[in-house]
């Protein structure tokens, strides 16, 4: 599974170069994506997903977006939370974290934190990784805000000692600070071609689904019990 998404991280990287991952305006303004502002009436508590352009469904109608399955999930269940989506094409953790209080805005009951992207694309320190997954984590717990971490994974282009401590960061931060992890977001999805829209990196239909079930996976128990 590593290995697939070495071949979508190069594929980008080749075809694309760092332009189409290096802007910084929200994605939900090309797709149509709510704005995280959209929910300020609701009164169900929320889950927000706070990512990069996989997050924010880019090339795919928001209603395909993994985030917005995710909110039918929740309503199939009966679980009652809103899910908002906050990704942000281009995004690392150091924009993520730059965000933060403006995603935790709220009645934020959970917050599922999805970046790393870019991080492993840019070949940017994985001490500067962790360190803002890490701040992110922990002010969020200052809210009493329950944790997800979804796990990404670097290309091996960049050298195995690269490789393995990107790697490392999401078990050891979810080990340290008790967060349930999703291992790799893009499980059974990177690197398979027709689960991939022609950039080779953003997910079809088909492939959101699966993004939205690895996610799912951990996501489901914990809203359950939090609302046992």
């Amino acid at each position: 599974m590593r290995k697939g998404l070495i071949v979508v991280i190069c594929a980008l990287a080749a075809a694309c170069g760092t332009n189409s991952e290096t802007r910084t305006e929200p994605v939900a303004r090309q797709t149509g994506a709510p704005p995280l502002t959209n929910t300020a009436a609701s009164t169900r508590p929320r889950v927000v997903v706070l990512g990069d352009s996989l997050t924010a469904g880019l090339g795919l109608p928001v209603e395909h977006a993994y985030p917005s399955l995710l909110q039918r999930w929740i309503d199939d269940a009966g679980l009652g939370y809103e899910v908002v989506n906050a990704g942000v094409s281009g995004d690392t953790s150091a924009g993520g974290l730059s965000r933060l209080d403006w995603a935790l805005d709220g009645n934020v009951k959970v917050l599922i934190v999805a970046l790393g992207g870019n991080d492993a694309l840019r070949a940017l320190p994985v001490e500067e990784l962790r360190q803002n997954l890490s701040t992110i984590i922990e002010r969020a717990q200052a809210k009493h805000i329950e944790i997800v971490l979804a796990g990404m994974e670097a290309p091996r282009n960049f050298g195995h000692d690269y490789d393995v401590r990107f790697h490392q960061v999401y078990p050891e931060l979810a080990k340290k600070y008790m967060v349930p992890l999703v291992p790799f977001l893009l499980q059974d999805v990177a690197g398979i071609e027709r689960l991939n829209q022609r950039d080779g990196i953003h997910p079809t239909a088909e492939g959101a689904q699966i993004v939205a079930k690895n996610v799912w996976t951990v996501l489901k128990p914990l809203l359950a019990s939090s609302r046992s």
